[in-house]
């Protein structure tokens, strides 16, 4: 369920293959619902191991990153995510260095699951992010100390922002009239 005036409801899917989500979206446009549907906002991504990730930092919770198991938590916080040119103008040392200590302080916040996916290629956004959490308040904690590293430098675009709170599809539905 969204919470943005813009978007009623998000639908994360998630698949191997893009055959599976555009027979989905065929299938669920096809319905009576469909007809009421639109599209506001689209994001495509691919799970894969973070490339910052080396083996001084929790290699262990990094290598889940690759596989992403969704509805584990109450709320689901999703947006777009670019960085600047300069970011990748950067040497792979200090890109490294810098994304270090971004992923030590993510760790800080245990209550909070990270999923990302990288688009490059294959969407107009390099990552989407898909951020898991019982607790909202731990997430505005987690993205204001974010916010004061120096990976934030580099940060062209990392709105808008859905915040969802997770529901089956059917109660979902008749909170918006069903």
């Amino acid at each position: 369920m969204g919470t943005r005036p813009d978007c009623d409801f998000l639908l994360w899917r998630i698949s191997y293959e893009l055959e599976v989500l555009q027979e989905m979206t065929a299938r669920l446009l096809a319905t009576g619902l469909g007809n009421w549907l639109t599209t506001p906002y689209s994001y495509l991504g691919q799970a894969k191991r973070s490339v910052y990730v080396d083996e001084t930092i929790h290699p262990s919770q990094e290598e889940k990153r690759g596989i992403i198991h969704p509805g584990e938590y109450k709320y689901l916080f999703v947006y777009p995510f670019t960085k600047t040119r300069q970011w990748f103008q950067l040497s792979k040392e200090d890109r490294q260095r810098i994304m270090g200590g971004h992923i030590r302080l993510g760790h800080e916040y245990p209550s909070v699951k990270l999923n990302t996916s990288y688009s490059f290629g294959l969407d107009d956004q390099e990552w989407v992010v898909a951020f898991e959490s019982n607790r909202p308040s731990d997430f505005v904690d987690l993205v204001m100390a974010l916010r004061e590293t120096e990976s934030s430098l580099y940060t062209l675009r990392d709105t808008p922002i859905f915040t969802c709170i997770r529901g089956e599809i059917r109660p979902v539905l008749n909170l918006l009239g069903g």
